[in-house]
């Protein structure tokens, strides 16, 4: 990777991508995002990884959103602000298609672009010590429709409209009630409350995860953009596979079943 600000690794079916600026809160410059783009990559092609995980740095933060310290360098002219806008699209698209389960692990500040971030993944696990805000109407930022999208696609539109107009903060609590995360779990215990979830996830079958997290994608897209044949066909690949065999064996004898993949 080209920077130090962005950290992969790969444990017990887990791919770990954990942004790693905690000294400003895990702000995000042009690099980290292009970094992330090319760890979803490696996680996507990796068999041994299962469920990605992604984090940040330290107790503080998850995101913090863009590193305004690097906006003279990255995004003071049309031209390198459409590669910003580019490389920021690029993370948030290898997130949310990935064919492997996403979970964010939030701690502390999700802000902006952190936000967007978590909006992406397939579940969100909050501390209870946990903050959201996109605060894009105190900084005169437009917003494009697809990321305006995301987050009613997942919160609803009044709740969107609360988020974005008032450009203020929401406890963890707010977030649980308005559907932004999927649980709330005392600060203390978020890593280990993640992980269980994530072996819970790690356990079952991969070809059956992938199948549906493509018929949730389709569902969310207009009717007449839906690829119903690529959704058939992952499903049919799920009969056709041998950890059908697997799991009606497993069943019969009454025992775990050891999904591969394949």
């Amino acid at each position: 990777m080209m920077t130090d600000k962005m950290i992969a690794k790969k444990a017990d079916g887990f791919g770990w991508m954990i942004f790693n600026n905690p000294e400003r809160h895990n702000a995000v410059s042009l690099d980290m995002w292009l970094a992330a783009i090319d760890i979803m990559g490696d996680f996507a092609s990796d068999d041994d990884v299962r469920v990605i995980i992604i984090a940040g740095a330290g107790e503080k933060s998850f995101v913090s959103g863009a590193d305004i310290s690097k906006f003279d360098d990255e995004r003071a002219e049309a031209d390198a602000v459409a590669r910003y806008n580019d490389a920021t699209e690029g993370a948030y698209q290898a997130v949310l298609t990935s064919p492997k389960p996403t979970v964010a692990m939030i701690q502390g500040y999700c802000i902006g672009g952190g936000t967007n971030l978590a909006v992406c993944a397939d579940m969100r696990i909050a501390s209870d010590r946990a903050q959201f805000a996109i605060p894009a109407a105190r900084l005169a930022l437009g917003y494009d429709f697809v990321r305006v999208r995301r987050v009613m696609d997942l919160v609803g539109p009044a709740y969107a409209k609360e988020i974005f107009f008032t450009a203020r903060r929401f406890t963890a609590e707010e977030a649980l009630a308005m559907g932004l995360v999927n649980r709330v779990v005392p600060h203390d215990e978020l890593e280990a409350k993640t992980l269980e979830i994530a072996r819970t996830i790690v356990d079952n079958a991969p070809l059956t995860m992938k199948a549906i997290k493509q018929s949730v994608h389709e569902a969310l897209k207009p009717e007449s953009e839906r690829d119903l044949a690529l959704c058939d066909r992952l499903v049919q690949d799920c009969f056709e596979s041998n950890d059908y065999a697997e799991g009606r064996r497993a069943f019969a004898e009454k025992r775990k079943p050891v999904f591969t993949g394949h």
